[in-house]
């Protein structure tokens, strides 16, 4: 039989309590070291023995050798099994089944109605994009007016061949912008369709940071490995998932004029079942946790909808909406405020859901004749500590994102209550704390659906002594201790 690595935790002895351990049959015979009797057991590829008495112990040994137990202190058992799925509470795994696997049919057939499909580019807001590196840099002539004008050798033109040549680039004066430009520097240029020469065919849009992104992504890739090893390649992969639902499905689906909110509750269930079982493995944890995650952002998607409308938003506060509204006139911009809630609470939701149900899991693991109470108690006591700083943190994400706006009306001096009221501070406190109700209904779901699926576990786990059978007398003698010869 092929070695398997045990786990040994120490288990409560409580009276009346239904117990036993099935140990596979075999041939060959108990050694017990101890202060009482020794029963020995075979374990077909090897032996157990086991010394009762003063001291309870587990010896093992296999191939064709004997086992030999040693006393410790109070009675040891083998709950290596306490994470498979077959010790789940089996009405709980039919539950969330029931749950799970009609939602993700929806989500999918949803997607698949939804499905942009066509090319959704507006026309109006169509670009071209090129990059280049400054090679000199003179002042423009004078008929051109106050500026410099710097000569790009051009590295990526695409739909062009314009790939190696030098163009002029008319750029701001060093005075009039916070970031100069000067030779060296990488640049984004935004081609004009019309120019019939290369001379007055691109202009100046940014600076180009390429380069340093993909350190940091990379930094981060190895970061991430580096700590999960396998489950973080798994990670990244549901990383690409999650930017290639949200590119390809979530905005053009928007764009084509689908209802916001569904598209965003739609695509965020699709990227937390792929993000959950490809990082966490499909088993009875991550279901609990993918359970508890739904649950939790489809209140949150009800309450986002609910204050956007009390509120009475025009999403027009928000940056970029002007702009969207003015190329794609019938989107529905509050819609689009209440997608944008559903979405920035995914991530957090996701990390509250699986640190309740890991912790639950292990809370069961030390303990497997907890009860169901005693699970959600302690579930719940880990859960407030984590809501207390998650909730923070989600705060002060949505604060630091209106920072200047809040610096412009400090300096104007106007009173707190006023600006808190404004559609654009306003709409980051109903992000904020929308968000963090949503985790706080995450936190007591998943830990009472965990602790149903787990608690009570030691039934089919734990053997007491008074229930271990008697051994034949050839075996027992076998087994005879020093304490008894």
């Amino acid at each position: 039989m092929p070695r398997r690595n045990v786990g040994r935790r120490r288990a409560d002895r409580k009276p009346n309590r239904r117990a036993r351990i099935d140990i596979p049959s075999g041939h060959g015979h108990g050694h017990g070291h101890g202060h009482g009797q020794a029963l020995g057991r075979g374990r077909g590829d090897g032996l157990l023995s086991r010394g009762l008495g003063d001291g309870q112990s587990v010896g093992r040994g296999r191939g064709d050798g004997s086992g030999a137990g040693h006393g410790y202190s109070d009675h040891v058992v083998d709950t290596s099994v306490v994470d498979a799925d077959a010790v789940v509470a089996r009405r709980v795994r039919i539950v969330v089944a029931a749950f799970l696997i009609p939602l993700i049919a929806a989500a999918v057939i949803a997607m698949i109605i939804l499905w942009p499909g066509a090319d959704l580019k507006v026309p109006a807001a169509e670009q071209q994009g090129a990059r280049g590196t400054v090679i000199a840099m003179a002042p423009c002539p004078k008929e051109l007016g106050n500026c410099d004008q710097a000569t790009v050798h051009l590295t990526d033109t695409p739909g062009l061949n314009d790939k190696g040549l030098d163009a002029p680039v008319q750029v701001p004066k060093a005075a009039q912008v916070a970031l100069p430009i000067k030779v060296g520097d990488r640049l984004l240029l935004n081609v004009k369709q019309d120019a019939k020469t290369i001379d007055t065919r691109y202009d100046y849009v940014d600076h180009d940071r390429k380069v340093p992104l993909l350190w940091l992504a990379g930094i981060f890739a190895v970061a991430v490995i580096a700590l999960s090893r396998w489950r973080g390649v798994s990670a990244l992969i549901a990383l690409g998932v999650t930017a290639v639902t949200l590119t390809q499905f979530i905005l053009p689906a928007i764009v084509k004029g689908s209802n916001p909110l569904l598209v965003a509750v739609v695509g965020g269930s699709v990227i937390m079942v792929i993000a959950l079982f490809l990082t966490h493995g499909i088993n009875a944890q991550s279901s609990v946790a993918l359970a508890g995650t739904i649950s939790a952002l489809a209140l949150t998607a009800f309450l986002g909808w609910a204050f956007v409308k009390l509120s009475l938003f025009t999403g027009l506060a928000s940056e970029g909406a002007s702009a969207i509204k003015g190329l794609v006139p019938g989107i529905d911009l509050p819609g689009v405020l209440v997608a944008g809630i559903v979405i920035g609470a995914l991530g957090v939701l996701d990390d509250v859901t699986v640190t309740q149900a890991s912790a639950v899991w292990e809370l069961s693991a030390a303990n497997p004749s907890a009860s169901r109470s005693a699970l959600v108690g302690a579930g719940l006591r880990i859960g407030r500590a984590h809501v207390a700083s998650v909730v923070n943190t989600l705060v002060l994400a949505y604060a630091g994102a209106a920072l200047p706006l809040l610096m412009v009306f400090a300096i104007g001096g106007v009173s707190t209550g006023y600006v808190v009221t404004t559609e654009t501070v306003a709409v980051e406190v109903v992000r904020g704390l929308v968000g963090s109700l949503g985790i706080i209904a995450a936190v007591p779901l998943t830990t009472a659906l965990a602790a149903m699926a787990v608690a009570d576990r030691s039934r089919d786990l734990v053997a007491e002594p008074r229930d271990l059978v008697a051994e034949p007398e050839h075996l027992a003698g076998a087994g005879e201790s020093p304490a008894q010869a």
